[in-house]
């Protein structure tokens, strides 16, 4: 193993914005944003995108910084995909200057055999046996053991709740298990622990 940082796979809706907290009701420390993002527009075909409503988006600008502070390379895994750069990433805190890598997950209507969450092939896909960390609300055991079978390196998939978005005892999970990545060396084959 290298000293190669472990990746972080960031969802926005969910971990990024609480859109299943009590309408109008927004989260201490979010801000409310009316947006009408590319990948928005493009789920009303039939309407002129003039009269497209904006999408409601809770985001806390600390969670920027606070994610830039963990130990890991961050990556967008999110159907927003590229428009997380122009929308999203700004408004949490990234630097405006410095786009996050995107995974492409392509046609998100396939049903998959497996019962396994449409990202998560993409996603071992991408790590390509380095380690990683997955924060989304969508991930189940499903896809836990879909990573178990199919990722060689150590991985964390860590289901955050909708309801409230990424909490201090999600960030701390995340650093906690960078930690214990760090730690491991070749010598010592790290166990391949996918429970979040």
């Amino acid at each position: 193993m290298t000293d190669t940082k472990p990746l972080l796979m960031v969802d926005v809706d969910g971990p990024l914005n609480p859109f299943a907290a009590k309408p109008h009701r927004r989260p201490a420390g979010y801000l409310t944003h009316r947006m009408k993002p590319d990948c928005w527009i493009a789920q009303h075909p039939d309407t002129p995108e003039r009269h497209v409503k904006p999408l409601r988006v809770w985001l806390n600008p600390a969670h920027g910084p606070a994610l830039m502070a963990l130990p890991y390379d961050l990556v967008w895994a999110t159907t927003w995909e590229h428009d997380a750069n122009d929308w999203i990433g700004w408004r949490i805190g990234f630097p405006c200057e410095q786009d996050l890598p995107v995974i492409e997950f392509g046609d998100q209507s396939v049903l998959r055999p497996d019962g396994t969450y449409f990202k998560t092939w993409t996603v071992v896909e991408y790590a390509a046996g380095r380690p990683f960390a997955w924060i989304d609300d969508q991930i189940d055991e499903t896809d836990r053991a879909y990573v178990e079978r199919h990722h060689t390196g150590p991985a964390l998939l860590h289901h955050v709740d909708p309801r409230t978005g990424l909490t201090d005892g999600d960030f701390a999970a995340l650093a906690e298990w960078a930690a214990r990545v760090g730690a491991w060396n070749t010598s010592s084959p790290p166990p391949r622990r996918t429970a979040g």
